[in-house]
């Protein structure tokens, strides 16, 4: 049953939108493959003890250091607790 301006169904593909896109964000996360000799950013070299540390690692830790930051930024849009959701 749908609510307001809503359409059947709508909330749930909301919520499905939110779940899928988190299981984006860490499946771009994981480890891929062999590790990379140099970034894939910026071309630096990618130490040995870092490559053995990090299985799969692509990144140099500058580079890493500023994803992480981006990452953190990063806030999932609360649906439920939207202005939109409060006015019904």
């Amino acid at each position: 049953m749908a609510g307001g301006w809503s359409r059947d169904g709508a909330v749930q593909e909301q919520i499905d939108s939110t779940i899928e896109d988190a299981l984006q964000r860490a499946r771009s996360e994981l480890p891929r493959g062999v590790s990379l000799t140099h970034c894939e950013e910026c071309e630096e070299p990618i130490p040995q003890a870092r490559r053995e540390a990090m299985p799969g690692v692509r990144l140099c830790i500058a580079c890493q250091s500023e994803q992480d930051k981006r990452r953190t930024v990063y806030s999932g849009y609360n649906r439920r607790g939207s202005k939109d959701s409060q006015l019904r």
